[in-house]
């Protein structure tokens, strides 16, 4: 597998990282030897400075290579994570349609059969119940990504469970992105969950993604109408820490905006009294 620019070199850093102790391990052994045996005249006095100087560079480098290392990881171990939030996404779209193949095959069977017994009415009620369920699987197969199209499916699903009424304006097919569909799918399914949340608060929970493109960008905005964020942080929003659902909740929306302007988008939020709408606009990569 190719790795690109910004793929960690675990092996690379972990030879670092075993060279650097072994290095500074040799070095204190040095020194205590030195210091235990030694004769302290001037000369290995100073001799002694430069292994004690040359021993707390080694340690210095070998502290900034370990802080490194553990930030590389650190960054791994939440790609990771959000990988397999999408995994789990494309499983279960992938559940979904082999489920509604399967289901479509009875309804031409049955279709078939009331024709063969001339039941025509019957037959043309069916079928509207049965496009009318297309229509349903049709709303998030709009694009041509398929991780967003199954991020949308989960959402839908999960939204309808709620009670909350999860409206799809999809006019664009999601191509030509210059960040990769994994990490949008992390920050929208980030912005629809805190939809959903502010949203179970309204009399008639309701929430809207559309997604509209140019020849430069595309352009998402989530919308919900429920509980409006509080005036004291609305500036603060995307700061890490700052949440409106208390403690150990506040990472997300700065997450989302760190995502998305490492691929030049950008974040903005627009609050009003039972409405609250997140813009996303993320830059098509130039022809």
């Amino acid at each position: 597998m190719q790795r690109t620019p910004n793929t960690p070199n675990l092996n690379k850093a972990a030879v670092y990282a075993i060279v650097i102790n072994a290095i500074q391990l040799l070095m204190l052994l040095l020194f205590v030897l030195y210091v235990t045996v030694g004769d302290m005249t001037e000369e290995h006095r100073l001799q002694l400075q430069i292994i004690a100087v040359t021993g707390a560079v080694m340690a210095g480098w070998g502290a900034v290579v370990d802080i490194r290392d553990a930030l590389t990881a650190r960054k791994l171990s939440r790609t990771v994570g959000q990988l397999q939030t999408v995994n789990q996404q494309m499983d279960q779209l992938n559940r979904e349609m082999r489920m509604q193949r399967h289901d479509f095959l009875g309804h031409i069977q049955v279709v078939y059969s009331l024709l063969q017994m001339e039941e025509y009415q019957e037959a043309i009620d069916y079928l509207e119940k049965v496009y009318s369920q297309l229509q349903t699987v049709s709303r998030v197969l709009r694009t041509r990504m398929t991780a967003f199209n199954a991020l949308l499916q989960v959402k839908s699903a999960a939204a309808e469970k709620r009670g909350i009424q999860l409206e799809l304006d999809i006019r664009s097919t999601m191509e030509h992105l210059e960040i990769p569909a994994w990490e949008l799918c992390c920050a929208v399914g980030n912005l629809l969950d805190n939809a959903m949340d502010a949203a179970a608060y309204a009399a008639k929970p309701h929430i809207t993604l559309t997604v509209t493109e140019t020849l430069r960008q595309v352009t998402l905005t989530v919308r919900n109408n429920g509980a409006t964020v509080p005036a004291a942080i609305r500036d603060k929003l995307f700061e890490p820490g700052i949440t409106t659902k208390g403690e150990n909740h506040g990472m997300g929306l700065a997450i989302v905006r760190r995502t998305l302007e490492q691929y030049g988008g950008t974040i903005s939020m627009e609050a009003k009294e039972h409405d609250t709408t997140f813009t996303l606009q993320v830059p098509r990569v130039a022809a």
